[in-house]
């Protein structure tokens, strides 16, 4: 009998891992704007470039990655992007000038974009097929929390000691993250053999309708991870702004038990559709929010929409590929998945100065509202027909 067992010792390695990586990058990001304004002397205006580097490089690297993990394997690749995000990690502490951290930041881009990809692809590959939805929801679990104790950490830490003692800090993350990633027995993979690359094999095309879709639910989620703190400043309860992470985490981890085993027993629309519906709440309510509780509500409901659609649509975009392109089909998600998380920072970083925070967030709950009927045309309905189609052939 074929061993559907999920929580596997290579299961929980590379689960921590991933945790590990996205701790060192969620603790940098919410801290590395003091850094740059109090110890390198920099103006407010060049703050963005710390995270837009480190974004272009992520992005620009994913289709290769993606590539060279059908290619090279998953193994070398995993262990040379931890390696180099490690040995960048601890760089930080070594840094004087901006131009110098923007070379940094853009290297690190490199080495979590493929190690992310990696490690996505990975945990794809060790989980059952039959409880992959339940599997790839716990996985993305990890970064969840990253998302919740990395600011939580690292503000702690700038607070009560030195930059360098929060970089070294980070730096001893990322050694984690190695040494749960050299404990990882991969699948035995029959690699593909290596071309010359091409530009039609920098995207995974059955991967694409389902990466097009989250795109703009990431450009969506965009103006909550970028500008949250800012919007609570702004309605006179800064306080309660580092609460609404914790309350979001805490709606998704208590979902995903339901959520992926549901995914698995009945398919992805009965996760999707009420997802989509419940995050374009949640960004209408916090919207209109005027009084800490419904900000905090907002975030309940963010939770169980935004935190129930993206592992799902992860796993689409790993399902509908082939078995040596599922490397190329992650990357191919990821790739939009950021591209519309940068181009959400910028666009709506644009519309909050120019109009105000509450537009900012009507526009982007129209948005993510809009992506039932893009999910539809570009995914659901080709299901539906192929579906048919089979069960008229039987």
């Amino acid at each position: 009998m074929k061993n559907e067992r999920l929580w596997t010792k290579d299961f929980l390695s590379v689960s921590l891992s991933g945790f590990f990586v996205f701790l060192v990058f969620y603790t940098l990001m919410a801290t590395l704007p003091i850094f740059v304004i109090d110890n390198l002397g920099q103006e407010d205006s060049k703050v963005g470039l710390v995270v837009t580097c480190f974004l272009i490089a992520s992005v620009a690297i994913r289709p290769f990655a993606g590539i060279w993990l059908d290619t090279i394997g998953r193994r070398k690749i995993l262990i040379i992007s931890l390696v180099f995000f490690t040995l960048t990690t601890f760089l930080y502490p070594f840094i004087n000038n901006f131009a110098l951290l923007l070379l940094l930041r853009f290297a690190q881009g490199i080495a979590f974009g493929l190690g992310t990809t990696a490690t996505g692809t990975i945990v794809a590959e060790i989980v059952p097929i039959s409880r992959r939805g339940e599997g790839m929801s716990y996985y993305s679990s990890s970064m969840i929390l990253a998302m919740v104790f990395g600011p939580y950490l690292g503000i702690n830490l700038m607070n009560h000691f030195t930059f360098h003692i929060l970089f070294f800090v980070c730096g001893f993350f990322a050694i984690i993250s190695l040494i749960f990633g050299l404990f990882i027995a991969i699948p035995k993979q029959t690699l593909k053999a290596k071309t010359r690359i091409k530009p039609s094999q920098l995207i995974e095309r059955s991967a694409l309708p389902i990466s097009i879709t989250s795109a703009i639910i990431s450009f969506g989620y965009s103006g909550i991870i970028s500008f949250i703190t800012l919007y609570a400043k702004n309605l006179g309860f800064v306080d309660i702004a580092s609460f609404f992470f914790i309350v979001y985490a805490v709606f998704i981890l208590g979902s995903r038990p339901f959520t992926g085993k549901l995914f698995d027993r009945k398919g992805a629309n009965i996760i999707v559709y009420p997802g989509i519906i419940l995050f374009t709440i949640g960004l209408v309510v916090l919207s209109f929010s005027t009084v800490p509780t419904i900000f905090l509500f907002s975030a309940a409901l963010i939770g169980l929409g935004y935190g129930s659609i993206v592992p799902s649509f992860q796993t689409l975009a790993i399902n509908t590929a082939a078995p040596a392109k599922k490397g190329m089909a992650t990357a191919t998600f990821f790739m939009f998945f950021d591209t519309g998380m940068g181009i959400g920072s910028y666009v709506l970083g644009i519309v909050s100065a120019k109009a105000s925070f509450h537009i900012m967030y009507v526009i982007t709950a129209i948005a993510v509202l809009s992506t039932t009927v893009i999910y539809y045309l570009l995914h659901d309905r080709k299901q539906r027909k192929a579906t048919a189609i089979e069960n008229a052939a039987a």
